[in-house]
């Protein structure tokens, strides 16, 4: 018998979110790191930070659609069973 934590992530909205916010947490934590020393940079003009925050917020779009292209599985629980088992039954 499967708990409810499986049977939730079995929902696809549900895993995509959950998928969707790990990635956010760390390329997040990323962004933080660079914009923190861009902004306290004596050398860096300030709006620097804003510059490249802006171009990181359409490039976590893009990167985050090349990654669900890139591992559907990830963000279907049916796809995923079904390349699990179709992989268990080829010899």
């Amino acid at each position: 018998m499967r708990g409810d934590g499986a049977r939730l992530l079995d929902n696809p909205v549900v895993r995509g979110l959950v998928v969707f916010s790990a990635f956010r947490a760390v390329y997040g934590v990323g962004i933080l790191v660079v914009t923190y020393v861009l902004a306290t940079s004596g050398t860096a003009p300030w709006w620097t930070s804003l510059v490249f925050l802006g171009c990181s917020m359409v490039f976590s779009r893009w990167l985050f659609r090349r990654l669900k292209g890139r591992w559907p599985g990830l963000f279907d629980a049916k796809r995923s069973k079904t390349h699990t088992e179709t992989d268990q039954t080829t010899p």
